[in-house]
């Protein structure tokens, strides 16, 4: 499996937990693994700067689905993808979209419910559609104000929990 795990800590205590989790692909389009790439984050002064650039990116381009803005926030000469469906690059990404379309598969992103930003580093958690109804764990990697490199799993939202805290 591979899983994205956050965790709220209160007076130096795990207080909340929140998790996704999807079956491990052995091969992906881009040849890359759901979970290698670079891990420890840097540029740590542009935290809030490299979180806006994705939240405008997710707002305007995941959600409002105006792809001619593309290039404003994804760069055009690195995009590293670790989608199993989605080669890197530009078009690699348009490739993926034109192909869910066509088989006919409903992509819609939905309500943002947390974004965590470390330096280089934005994870966003939302909510939308993937055909059913899913939790989506978007992890991008940013350098020079432009995403480079994107990780995510797309968990499909289960009809009843065990506890009554949500999701989100």
């Amino acid at each position: 499996m591979v899983a994205f795990d956050l965790f709220r800590v209160a007076d130096g205590k795990l207080a909340e937990h929140w998790d996704g989790h999807t079956p491990q692909i052995a091969k992906t389009v881009s040849g890359r693994s759901q979970v290698d790439g670079p891990a420890e984050a840097s540029d740590l002064d542009k935290t809030d700067a490299n979180g806006a650039v994705v939240i405008e990116f997710v707002e305007k381009v995941l959600k409002g689905q105006d792809f001619s803005v593309l290039t404003d926030f994804v760069s055009t000469e690195q995009y590293d993808q670790h989608h199993p469906e989605i080669a890197d690059g530009l078009d690699g990404l348009g490739a993926a979209m034109a192909a869910w379309a066509e088989q006919g598969k409903k992509v819609v992103y939905g309500t943002i419910h947390r974004v965590i930003a470390e330096g280089n580093f934005v994870l966003v958690v939302g909510e939308g559609v993937f055909d059913v109804p899913v939790a989506f764990w978007d992890l991008f990697r940013v350098a020079d104000g432009k995403i480079v490199e994107h990780w995510d799993i797309v968990p499909a939202i289960p009809e009843t929990l065990p506890h009554d805290n949500g999701l989100f």
